[in-house]
């Protein structure tokens, strides 16, 4: 079971309570980076592409409290850049956990093991580790040897502590579903409590700019890798319904609004992947983002674009019309 039942519960109260307030558009996910700067260069990112003056400023607890907060969203991603070279990062977590929020912390994993011990044991608490094939393949994705091994290393480290883990897997072209379909059942005996898949997105200041796969291309990849996810072969960290939209068996339009994203920059415009300007405030975000100018439809920046971050929102708001998204949705939370 990838979705612990709390947090399905938590997140089925908050869409109660917006369908009562007949909110159009509301957050689900805060997507939070309290810094760029890394201790990798991975091929297909583009955050360690800003300037030095960028790479130099990180959020302090005080705003990422308040911007949770003026959000409102009850979960947290916490990305960047490296979360853990942040030198508050502890407090800035437990400060999310004293709001109620489930907090996903995503990290390479490199300083995992030696931090262990200072973060707090809590249900509302994930550790998120990167994880892009198989030690070769994760190893040139990172730019780095080694890293695959830490990665593993910590996972091992993190369970045994008792923390929840999962990994996040972002899939470039070029992966075949063979290899994908090894890796998959090379993570799931490691014991995480649940894997999340995506399809690389182009960065526009990404060193790589040759192994980003098309739409087309990425739904045909995950309908053949998922049509093999029988009998619970692998558990993922995903709204069901996303995972069909993935393999193109539901059409959704984008709904960036859902995972608002959060940084030093402020409040960026529209979306996690795309640099349309920021907004200073929560608010002047939702007013004044021309939110209709985006998605697959509407921008051809956005065309091959199948991300979790516009539109599995959707598929969750999607898992409250119907009786049968809702048997879907609730089957795979206490399945």
């Amino acid at each position: 079971m990838a979705i612990p039942i709390r947090q399905a519960l938590k997140v089925g109260f908050y869409l109660f309570k917006q369908k009562l307030k007949r909110r159009k558009r509301y957050p689900l996910v805060l997507m939070l980076e309290p810094l760029f700067r890394c201790n990798l260069e991975c091929v297909g990112c583009g955050k360690i592409q800003k300037t030095n003056d960028i790479l130099k400023k990180y959020l302090s607890v005080e705003q990422s409290l308040s911007a949770a907060e003026e959000c409102g969203a009850p979960i947290v991603s916490i990305a960047g850049g490296e979360p853990l070279i942040h030198p508050h990062i502890v407090d800035m977590v437990k400060g999310l956990i004293g709001q109620g929020r489930y907090v996903y912390l995503c990290t390479n994993a490199i300083l995992l093991e030696k931090k262990l011990d200072e973060f707090p044991k809590s249900p509302l608490l994930t550790f998120s580790i990167h994880l892009d094939g198989l030690r070769e393949h994760h190893d040139h994705v990172c730019a780095e040897e080694g890293v695959y091994d830490k990665a593993i290393q910590a996972i091992i480290a993190a369970k045994a502590k008792g923390f929840r883990v999962t990994t996040n897997t972002t899939f470039f072209e070029g992966v075949t579903v063979e290899y994908a379909e090894k890796f998959l059942d090379t993570v799931q005996p490691l014991g995480v409590d649940g894997m999340t898949i995506a399809s690389a997105f182009q960065y526009a200041d990404a060193p790589d700019q040759d192994h980003f796969p098309g739409r087309q291309r990425t739904m045909e990849f995950f309908k053949e890798l998922l049509d093999k996810n029988k009998n619970g072969r692998w558990d993922f960290n995903h709204s069901p319904l996303y995972l069909e939209f993935l393999q193109g068996k539901r059409d959704y339009d984008c709904t960036p609004w859902g995972n608002p994203s959060y940084s030093v920059l402020g409040w960026q415009k529209p979306c996690y992947l795309l640099d349309e300007g920021y907004a200073q405030s929560f608010d002047e975000l939702m007013e004044t983002t021309e939110w209709e100018n985006y998605g697959h439809r509407n921008n051809k920046k956005c065309a091959d674009c199948t991300a979790h971050c516009g539109y599995e929102p959707t598929a969750v708001e999607d898992s409250t019309h119907g009786l049968k998204n809702m048997f879907i949705s609730a089957k795979a939370v206490f399945q």
